[in-house]
């Protein structure tokens, strides 16, 4: 099967959707609990919307680039889950071992659980990413 641009665009309007509201649940939930009182003053009071919106749309591409792409062409809900939580994986780590590293009071328990959140949040919007557009795929 070759995966179509009708369907790679579905894919990443289908991965958005999901992964904008998870971590958007995640965030909300983990904010105050996890990130304020480990991370203190070295959180914003407000958002940056320009990096944020930046951030999403690069990493969104990357999911389906790297996850959902592969997984059409493999048609293998596996392979979109397996690849989504290992590009999660590797860029959480990115961020927050960057972080662990170079930051003086980067708590090692919001690295550990950034690593599990972004794994788990990138293998499920890659998982929903492939089946809808998988199932928008008239030609099967």
């Amino acid at each position: 099967m070759t995966t179509k641009p009708r369907q790679l665009l579905t894919a990443y309007a289908t991965c958005a959707g999901g992964f904008l509201l998870l971590d958007a649940c995640w965030l909300t939930l983990m904010g105050e609990r996890l990130y304020r009182p480990a991370l203190g003053s070295l959180m914003r009071t407000d958002i940056d919307w320009l990096a944020a919106a930046l951030f999403y749309v690069i990493y969104l591409a990357g999911i389906v680039g790297f996850a959902v792409a592969p997984a059409l062409a493999a048609k293998s809900g596996r392979t979109a889950l397996l690849r989504g939580a290992a590009f999660g994986f590797i860029c959480y780590a990115t961020y927050d071992l960057t972080n662990q590293a170079t930051l003086v009071g980067w708590a090692w328990h919001v690295t550990l659980a950034d690593l599990a959140w972004g794994s788990s949040a990138t293998a499920l919007a890659a998982l929903l990413g492939w089946r809808v557009a998988r199932a928008s795929d008239t030609d099967q």
